[in-house]
């Protein structure tokens, strides 16, 4: 009987054992507003480990810092050469791909994370895209989620920066992450893990709201409501703009 309670004594203390550490966050800004002139913006992520005991032995702790912009469907089309000219012959729709996503470590990614952990968490940039199939017909299909991989990376849309988060005294983590200018608007999930010998021991979660404001929001409102109205706008605009330089220009050359 003695027994039987101190076993159910140790089961009710594991779950309180497993969460020994936790990410307490802090945010530079929560909220980004995209203007007329937004030209990009940098996300300052830091923070600290809470613990109710002193620090573990044996591995030190990392952190991996993970944060994505709106997912959405992408069509992927395949290009070949045909009688001298290019067209299209295969495509495949990827479920999911982040408009954005950056990765920031404390040292580099496949020392801190097993593969499993990876695959169960999606950190990696290549698990961050979901493609659940394609056509039986279409060969390679895994080469159309590299090619999203691929040309986001070259426009600086998608990024993996190892050994960019500070980590001081096992307690305190720090790192910044830039943001382009070409942002989708949506919410952002800025994702931490906590790690130890490459197994997750504790994860948190939060959003940063990326909006467009003033002008921007007016346009972009005006062009998905009333598209009829944003059409004649812009024509009005045009030929208002032309007339302009035209004058200008007629003024100047009789001077």
């Amino acid at each position: 009987m003695v027994r039987a309670f101190f076993a159910a004594l140790c089961l009710m203390c594991l779950p309180a054992a497993a969460a020994e550490e936790q990410v307490v966050l802090g945010l530079s800004q929560d909220r980004v507003a995209i203007t007329a002139n937004f030209d990009g913006s940098e996300i300052l992520i830091f923070g600290a480990i809470k613990r109710e005991a002193p620090i573990p032995e044996g591995p030190p702790v990392e952190v991996i810092v993970a944060l994505a912009g709106p997912s959405e469907p992408i069509t992927v089309r395949r290009k070949a050469r045909r009688l001298g000219i290019w067209v299209n012959t295969d495509s495949v729709l990827v479920d999911l791909a982040p408009s954005f996503y950056a990765v920031a470590t404390s040292a580099p990614f496949d020392d801190i994370i097993t593969d499993t952990e990876d695959l169960r968490y999606r950190i990696s940039i290549e698990r961050a895209i979901r493609s659940v199939g394609a056509a039986m017909n279409i060969q390679g299909a895994q080469d159309f989620a590299e090619a999203v991989v691929r040309i986001r990376e070259s426009e600086d849309l998608y990024s993996i920066r190892e050994n960019t988060v500070a980590v001081d005294e096992q307690t305190l983590f720090r790192t910044s992450v830039a943001m382009p200018a070409d942002l989708t608007e949506g919410d952002y999930v800025a994702r931490i893990f906590l790690t130890r010998g490459g197994e997750v021991v504790s994860r948190y979660e939060t959003t940063i709201d990326v909006r467009k404001v003033g002008l921007e929001r007016f346009l972009y409102t005006m062009s998905r409501e009333q598209p009829v109205w944003y059409g004649l706008m812009s024509l009005v605009i045009a030929i208002v703009a032309g007339w302009g330089a035209s004058t200008a220009f007629r003024l100047l050359r009789e001077k």
